[in-house]
C-alpha cells in the first residue's frame, strides 16, 4: 500500500489503520513487562528505573525528565567505550528507553551522534552486539518519525544494515536483527524514495530466495539458523511490498507468488507459517489493484493450505501443529473466501480494528521493534498514530474519560476512515503508478 509521505514532526496526513490485536492486558501488567524486559544491573542499564525513583520517594515531573536525560546523556557516551560489554549494556537500555518513552525533543539535537555510534557497533562489534545495534537503529528512526530527520539516519544506517544481512560470515542473530531494522527504517523513512526502496528490497529478496526451490523443483536444505534469517528478510520484504505501486505489485506477484508456494513444503514451521502469510498479503494486494485478481494455481494451492490447516503429523511438537493450524485456516478462508477474522487492539481509552493481511503485516512490524512499548507508542507517537490514522494523541481529563461512544460508533467511525483512507491511497497509487 502506498503510504502518505510523513512531513515534518507533529503532521497529521492520513494513513492506514489498524492491524493484528492481542488480548487486552491491564495497564499494571503492561508497566511490569516494560519494566522487566529493561531492567540491568549494569550503570547504563536502568534509564526508566531511576527516572522514577528507583522505588524510593516519588519525584516530581520535571526532575523525572531531567534524571531520565541525565541517564540517556550516559548511555550515549558509553556507546563509545572501549569496553564491548559497556557498549552492549548501553544499547540494550537505549532499546528500553525508545521502546516506552518519546523522545524526539532529547534526540533531534543528538540524532547525527547516535547514527554515528551504532554505525561504529555495526561495522566493529561482534555479533551481539551488532544485533542489538540494529533494533536501535530501527527505534531511533521510529523515534526520530518520517520527516527529514528520519531520512537522514537511514541514509546514514542502510549501507552497513544491508551489507552485514547479506554477509555469509556474520553472525545470523545480527543478520536477522538488520533485516528487521532495514525494513523497518526504509518504511518508516524512505516511502518516497523509489531507489532507497528498490534497493532495499532488492537485498532482502538476495536472502529468502535462498529459500526457494531450484531448477528441479527441490527445496535447498537449509543452514543452521537460516529458516529464522529468511523469515525476517520476508516479512521485512513483506512490509516493504505494501508501499509499491500497482505497476511494481504486477511484477512482484507474478515473480514470487509461484515460489512463495513451493516454500509452504518447507521443514521449519515458523518459516512456513511466514510464507503463508505472505502469500495472503499478495493475494490481498493483487485484489486490492484488480478485483478480478486470481492466482493462476490456486487449485494446488488451496489444497496444500488444506492440508497445513489440518496437520496432525505427530512428528511436529504439539505447539507448533496448532499454531500452524490456527495460521492456515486464516490464509484458506481468505484465499478462498476473501474472509478475514477482524480483531482489536486496545491502548488506554482506544482500539485500532484491523480487518486484513496488510494492517496485520504493518502492526506486527512495529511490535517485533517495540515489543510491549507498541501500545504507549500508539497512543502518544505522532508517527504510529498518523499511520494507522489515530489522529492527533489525545488528551483526556476525568470528564472526557467518563464520557464513551457506543461500541457500534466507534465501529462506524473505524468503517467510514477506513473506506476514506483507501480512497485516499488508490489515488496516491495511481500517481505513482510510473515511479518505480
Amino acid at each position: 500500500m502506498p503510504r502518505i509521505k510523513k512531513g515534518k514532526r507533529g503532521s497529521n496526513k492520513c494513513g492506514r489503520n489498524g492491524v493484528k490485536g492481542e488480548s487486552g492486558a491491564s495497564d499494571d501488567e503492561l508497566a511490569s513487562d516494560v519494566l522487566s524486559h529493561y531492567s540491568s544491573a549494569s550503570e547504563s542499564a536502568s534509564v526508566v528505573d531511576e527516572a522514577t525513583g528507583g522505588g524510593g520517594e516519588p519525584v516530581d515531573e520535571q526532575t523525572a525528565q531531567e534524571e531520565t536525560e541525565d541517564k540517556l546523556k550516559q548511555c550515549i557516551d558509553n556507546l563509545m567505550d572501549k569496553s564491548a560489554k559497556t557498549r552492549l549494556a548501553a544499547l540494550d537500555s537505549l532499546g528500553g528507553a525508545f521502546s516506552s518513552k518519546l523522545l524526539y525533543d532529547f534526540l533531534i539535537e543528538r540524532r547525527l551522534t547516535v547514527s554515528d555510534c551504532l554505525e561504529r557497533s555495526l561495522r566493529k562489534g561482534g555479533g551481539e552486539e551488532q544485533a542489538a545495534a540494529a533494533t536501535v537503529c530501527a527505534q531511533l528512526c521510529v523515534q526520530l518519525g518520517g520527516g527529514d530527520e528520519g531520512e537522514e539516519g537511514f541514509k546514514i544506517l542502510r549501507p552497513v544494515l544491508s551489507a552485514i544481512m547479506i554477509d555469509g560470515c556474520a553472525s545470523v542473530s545480527a543478520r536477522q536483527s538488520c533485516a528487521r531494522a532495514l525494513g523497518m527504517c526504509c518504511y518508516v523513512s524512505a516511502a518516497e524514495d523509489g531507489e532507497d526502496l528498490v534497493k532495499s528490497m532488492s537485498h532482502l529478496e538476495s536472502v529468502f530466495t535462498m529459500s526457494y526451490p531450484n531448477r528441479e523443483g527441490t527445496l535447498p536444505t537449509p543452514n543452521a539458523g537460516a529458516p529464522g534469517l529468511h523469515s525476517a528478510a520476508l516479512h521485512a520484504w513483506a512490509l516493504l511490498v505494501t508501499l509499491c505501486p500497482a505497476s511494481r505489485l504486477t511484477v512482484l506477484l507474478d515473480l514470487h507468488l509461484p515460489k512463495l508456494q513451493a516454500c509452504l513444503e518447507s521443514s521449519d514451521v515458523n518459516y512456513r507459517i511466514a510464507v503463508g502469510e505472505t502469500i495472503a498479503l499478495l493475494v490481498e494486494l493483487g485484489r486490492d489493484i484488480d478485483r478480478e485478481f486470481e492466482f493462476e494455481d490456486s487449485d494446488t494451492l488451496c489444497e496444500c493450505l488444506k492440508g497445513l490447516a489440518t496437520d496432525g503429523n505427530k512428528h511436529r511438537a504439539k505447539n507448533d501443529r496448532r499454531k500452524q493450524r490456527t495460521i492456515f485456516r486464516e490464509v484458506l478462508h481468505y484465499i478462498e473466501n476473501e474472509d478475514f477474522s477482524e480483531e482489536k487492539i486496545r491502548f488506554g481509552v482506544e482500539g485500532i480494528y484491523i480487518d486484513s493481511w496488510m494492517r496485520r503485516r504493518v502492526y506486527d512490524a512495529f511490535k517485533e521493534v517495540l515489543e510491549s512499548g507498541v501500545r504507549h507508542h500508539l497512543q502518544f507517537n505522532p508517527l504510529l498514530r498518523d499511520i494507522f490514522g489515530l489522529g492527533p494523541p489525545l488528551i483526556l481529563d476525568s470528564s472526557v474519560k467518563s464520557s464513551k461512544i457506543s461500541r457500534f460508533e466507534k465501529h462506524l467511525f473505524n468503517s467510514a476512515a477506513f473506506k476514506a483512507r483507501t480512497k485516499l491511497r488508490n489515488k496516491v497509487r495511481d500517481k505513482r503508478a510510473d515511479v518505480m
